[in-house]
């Protein structure tokens, strides 16, 4: 029996079966476990949900210290995408 990595760490997780099942085809159809797949798509979401929130963080301290866009500011940045602001 092979010694487990040092690395990692098991975590147990309730699933739909039918989520499993999924997992489970696309395990067989990529030639990864199913342990490394769920591992990849956690890190995908942990990274995402991360970058989220620090964004929001910086956004929330931005507007703590007063920091807000104007109107012409605003209007200039929608007109960058072809939207037209009224006021």
């Amino acid at each position: 029996m092979s010694q487990p990595n040092r690395e990692t760490a098991t975590i147990s997780v309730r699933i739909p079966r039918r989520l499993r099942e999924r997992l489970e085809q696309l395990a067989g159809a990529t030639g990864r476990t199913k342990s490394y797949l769920a591992a990849e798509a956690l890190q995908a979401y942990i990274e995402r949900e991360a970058w989220q929130i620090a964004a929001i963080q910086k956004g929330v301290e931005a507007a703590e210290r007063g920091e807000f866009a104007d109107d012409e500011e605003v209007k200039r940045r929608f007109a960058r995408w072809g939207v037209e602001v009224e006021g």
